[in-house]
């Protein structure tokens, strides 16, 4: 064997070796680097169209750190529990403004009518404005080409609830949800499901709902349209006018679990304790805790808790402050207010005032 045959194994050899040291050394800033880039949990948050149906409603509630499935005991109960409306034997009606980020707002208004026979039905409306009329700029016209745009979103929802027993009720909402952007709308149908269950222990209510449940929503209109040429390379025409097509999402789809214990210390004197599990199909599981306390059902100091052991969460502390004024015999007055801190997009404040005959 002479000598440039010998060293053709060793060659072999070695280059194998410098093979499997590569391989290895790649496996291994791989994984380094996948540990760098996925360092936490991955989670669904900004999946799911018509967001603004996840803004709480009332600010009873929202001070209460929006722990009010098993309460429910207002007109504001059509958004968190539609079983809720059941424990209320009067004509109500209830109005909320909330000064939502960056000069957006949500309007909300709903009334209730009892029928008897443990009937009761309801309407709401809700109306979220994003932007109004912003002056649409491009690079050929930086001051505007004379037109303005708009985004809003829209909820119309109607609630039949009944009152099955003296101890537990049931609700069921169906709802049209409608956004816009410019020429761009989508609309989608939901409903929600409400359940309340008065235990024998006196004060101790168990609530439960399902809040849409409903269609995916797709944005279509005139802003997707574009001017197309099939075969740009020959140049067939470029002013056939073609469709994209957006992808659709679902909405919000929330579950809520609830308990609440009301209870006397002193005379004239009442304390009510909630807390709320959620499960979010666009977020990770978290809890809701609240406090009301009520002097002589006339004068009312609330404080809670919003995204208990969500880490990811802004909203947190919330509290509030409410009079329940009887103007006439059969007429009463409401007014509530609340404000929640977000963190970082700092504090948001809601305002509610109903009235019932």
């Amino acid at each position: 064997m002479n000598r440039k045959q010998q060293k053709l194994p060793l060659r072999l050899i070695l280059i194998a070796l410098f093979c499997v040291s590569i391989s290895n050394l790649w496996a291994q800033l791989e994984e380094e680097y996948t540990e760098l880039i996925y360092t936490g949990e991955v989670n669904k948050k900004g999946s799911s169209s018509a967001q603004f149906l996840e803004i709480g409603i009332g600010a009873r509630a929202l001070s209460m750190g929006s722990a009010f499935t098993a309460v429910a005991n207002d007109v504001t109960a059509l958004y968190w529990n539609p079983a809720g409306i059941t424990q209320i034997d009067a004509i109500s009606v209830t109005g909320t403004h909330t000064e939502w980020f960056a000069d957006m707002s949500l309007d909300h208004a709903a009334g209730i009518v009892p029928m008897g026979n443990g009937q009761i039905v309801g309407f709401s409306l809700s109306v979220f404005n994003a932007i109004d009329k912003q002056t649409v700029r491009t690079v050929t016209y930086p001051e505007g080409t004379g037109e303005y745009y708009s985004a809003s979103d829209l909820a119309l929802a109607m609630t039949y609830g009944l009152k099955i027993t003296d101890r537990f009720a049931c609700g069921l909402t169906g709802k049209y949800v409608r956004q816009q952007i410019w020429h761009m709308s989508s609309a989608g149908y939901a409903v929600d499901i409400g359940l309340l269950y008065k235990t024998q222990l006196k004060g101790l209510n168990l609530g439960a709902s399902i809040s849409n449940f409903g269609t995916d929503m797709r944005l279509a209109g005139r802003d997707v349209r574009r001017a197309h040429d099939e075969d740009p390379i020959h140049y067939s025409n470029d002013k056939i006018n073609a469709m994209l097509e957006t992808d659709a999402f679902p909405m919000p789809l929330l579950f809520r679990f609830g308990l609440a214990y009301s209870f006397s210390p002193f005379k004239y004197n009442d304390l009510t304790l909630a807390v709320d599990l959620l499960h979010p199909s666009n977020n990770v599981e978290y809890l809701n805790v609240g406090c009301e306390y009520a002097l002589a059902k006339l004068f009312f100091l609330r404080i809670g808790y919003e995204a208990l052991f969500d880490q990811e969460a802004e909203s947190g502390l919330s509290f509030g402050a409410g009079i329940n004024y009887k103007l006439f015999q059969q007429t009463a007055l409401r007014f509530d207010y609340a404000i929640v801190d977000w963190g970082r997009l700092a504090y948001v404040q809601h305002f509610t005032v109903g009235l019932s005959f």
